[in-house]
């Protein structure tokens, strides 16, 4: 046998007997398919449409309550499967959407802003209603109230109440929280029981107007006049 014969013989056995002893090289697989490639793929407008219904459900949550939600409700549960629907009815539904979105959060807004304007509003007139009261009750701000009320309920004028002056700054100093241990006359007409003077307001106890009003009242019931009162109080020190 030709030597170039006898190597070709020899190789060719020596394959053989590789193969026969590794079957997985005798069989090697072509390319696996990728899976991924496989899978159908997530479309853009896809994610699109769930990044604007994570907005859009958010606003309906925080509107609630405050505003009409139903035309944002109705494009949400319109897009909610945007699957099924084809690129161009995708789209225009997420461009619908969104302009829903916008007007339920501009309404949203403007509810809240009128909500804080009003409590801010309310705020501000209790606390000048809180700060006209403790004017009020201060002794100077009692006089004014005695004096104007004297005025216009009862004509009464500057002589009428230079003598209530005297009578109820002897009573009580004008201080609405003045307590007679003794008695238990109260306030700064010194009512006798003090709850007498709840006839003229509930507040009769936190507010001098409203005593100031009772004990006007009073003397105009029981004397005439603030001088009347005065004298019967020189005469006889209470009235």
């Amino acid at each position: 046998m030709p030597a170039f014969t006898r190597s070709l013989t020899v190789a060719a056995v020596l394959a053989a007997s590789i193969l026969s002893a590794s079957p997985a090289l005798a069989a090697t697989p072509g390319p696996v398919p990728s899976s991924s490639s496989a899978a159908t793929e997530t479309r853009a407008v896809d994610l699109d449409a769930q990044f604007y219904l994570t907005i859009a459900r958010a606003t309906a949550s925080s509107s609630a309550g405050k505003v009409d939600t139903a035309e944002l409700q109705k494009e949400i549960d319109r897009l909610a499967d945007s699957e099924e629907l084809s690129d161009a009815v995708a789209e225009a539904s997420i461009g619908v959407l969104r302009s829903a979105t916008t007007r339920t959060a501009s309404a949203r807004d403007a509810y809240d802003a009128q909500v804080a304007a009003e409590q801010a509003a309310a705020a501000a007139a209790a606390q000048a209603a809180a700060e006209a009261l403790a004017q009020a009750n201060t002794p100077d701000g009692a006089r004014a109230s005695a004096r104007s009320l004297a005025a216009s309920q009862y004509g009464w004028g500057d002589d009428q109440f230079s003598c209530l002056d005297s009578l109820w700054q002897k009573e009580s100093g004008w201080n609405f929280e003045a307590y007679n241990a003794g008695s238990g006359a109260t306030g700064i007409p010194q009512s006798l029981p003090g709850s007498k003077m709840a006839s003229a307001g509930a507040d009769w106890q936190t507010n001098a107007a409203t005593q100031v009003a009772w004990g006007l009242d009073y003397i105009s019931r029981a004397y005439g006049t603030p001088c009347a009162a005065w004298g019967h109080s020189q005469s006889t020190n209470w009235y």
